[in-house]
């Protein structure tokens, strides 16, 4: 009988006192602007996969599914505290291109024609899925912001900070949409 190979621990200890180790090697604290900056990026994965269990549209779930392997990308760049490779056809990089962020502006450009003008803000609400991605949006602000601060003492890939900024909008586009296919009513702000 052969004998399965051994089975990875989920955990380590490593972290026990605080600390995480970088792409390579180097120990930071867990709350180091970097460690913040993928974290949140991971959140928004996480949530942005909660929110295609509720969207019945496929395109939008083969949409979103294609954000998350990117944000895997951006992740892995992001825990490195190397220089930013130019290319992503290095060994061993990831590297996000300015073509993906047109892609995300075509996309945007697509769903906000599949619905009406806005003519006042509008409450983040709707369908379940159209809800949860305006969850999503909000997380990718607070990445995007987190990315900012960490921009100041390190090199940050401008393509990243188009993308996530990008990114955004695209979630608030295929909100409304989401809402729109599943005959939800958007509900406008009213000022009190």
């Amino acid at each position: 009988m052969a004998r399965r190979p051994a089975k990875s621990q989920l955990y380590t200890r490593t972290g026990d006192a605080g600390k995480t180790a970088l792409f390579g090697g180097k120990r930071v604290a867990k709350d180091d602007p970097r460690v913040a900056a993928y974290g949140s990026i991971d959140e928004l994965n996480s949530f942005l996969g909660a929110a295609a269990t509720f969207i019945r549209q496929r395109q939008v779930v083969g949409v979103i599914e294609t954000i998350q392997n990117e944000l895997f990308n951006i992740g892995a760049e992001l825990s490195s505290d190397k220089p930013v490779r130019r290319t992503a056809k290095q060994k061993g990089s990831f590297v996000l291109e300015a073509a993906r962020v047109r892609w995300l502006e075509d996309l945007i450009d697509d769903y906000d024609s599949r619905v009406p003008p806005l003519r006042t803000f509008i409450l983040p609400s709707g369908s379940s899925g159209g809800a949860m991605l305006h969850v999503a949006r909000a997380v990718c602000r607070r990445a995007e912001r987190e990315l900012i601060t960490l921009s100041r003492t390190a090199q940050i890939n401008p393509n990243v900070l188009a993308y996530m900024n990008r990114l955004c909008d695209l979630l608030f586009a295929m909100a409304r949409y989401v809402n729109k296919a599943s005959r939800r009513t958007e509900t406008a702000w009213r000022k009190s």
